[in-house]
């Protein structure tokens, strides 16, 4: 009987660290460890943060996070950093530069995390004191462009990256999308979503890519219609590539795509870009 009295005590305790243990994690807006992402459309998020709501952005690359408030935007989001600091951090997450450049985030509002994003160049009006030149715009699942009225395709895939379903999309995208794919990628210096659509394996000094390349602009391309097999494409592309050291050119070529099985989706021969043959 008094052995079982001493065992009591480290009952407890083990009943007590199981149910920390098992307990339900809840997501923390200053961790990436632990939470669950959304892919919401752009009509259920336009009604969680109505005009001047205040919320939470963070980068998915880096993890880095700032303020914002929603000023405007009817298909998508007009917004503000919320302070000077907010845009300091926002400016970091663009290496000190404002871009066009997209990039995967979470927008975190109470206890949701959604996918979405956002670009990094101050653009039109601002009011809040922030030292922030005006305001940019995070789009979200199904947002589109105020002045054209679409969908922009390489936020479409930010948005893909954010909720961890890129992968799902190029599994099932035809040939066109791939090669739309493919360019996105490049234009947006984003290695994630160009790796999604080559051959596996193919190694690609991507850093020294973006250092030489400044812009990419798919002018246009044509997929064969009287291709002789189901598993290679010759596509002829015409595009337009600005270099860092010479400027904008424009070239001529055909970009291969490859099946690898036959359940399995088109993929970019690469090689030609780390041939340095743009």
């Amino acid at each position: 009987m008094k052995k079982i009295l001493l065992l009591v005590p480290w009952i407890l305790l083990f009943f007590s660290l199981f149910n920390m243990v098992s307990a339900e994690v809840k997501p923390d807006p200053d961790t990436l460890l632990s939470y669950q992402v959304e892919m919401l459309s752009w009509e259920e998020v336009n009604h969680i943060l109505p005009k001047y709501s205040i919320f939470k952005v963070v980068d998915v690359e880096t993890g880095k996070s700032f303020m914002v408030q929603r000023r405007a935007g009817n298909y998508h989001a007009d917004v503000q950093p919320l302070s000077h600091q907010d845009t300091k951090m926002m400016k970091e997450i663009y290496n000190g530069e404002w871009s066009w450049k997209r990039r995967a985030i979470l927008v975190v509002v109470e206890d949701e995390w959604i996918a979405a994003s956002m670009h990094g160049m101050p653009h039109g009006a601002g009011s809040l004191k922030n030292g922030f030149p005006g305001h940019f715009c995070i789009h979200f699942y199904g947002s589109k462009t105020h002045k054209s009225n679409d969908e922009d395709l390489s936020h479409h895939l930010m948005i893909l990256k954010a909720a961890g379903k890129l992968e799902e999309f190029v599994r099932d995208a035809d040939a066109s999308q791939v090669v739309n794919t493919f360019f996105a990628g490049l234009k947006q210096h984003d290695e994630t979503i160009v790796k999604s659509v080559i051959v596996p394996g193919q190694k690609v000094k991507w850093q020294q890519v973006w250092d030489e390349m400044n812009n990419v602009s798919l002018v246009s391309f044509s997929i064969p219609k009287d291709n002789k097999t189901d598993f290679y494409l010759e596509v002829p592309v015409k595009y337009e590539w600005i270099h860092k050291d010479i400027g904008r050119k424009t070239y001529k070529n055909e970009i291969h795509l490859v099946k690898l099985s036959p359940t399995r989706g088109w993929k970019v021969d690469a090689e030609w870009i780390s041939d340095g043959v743009y």
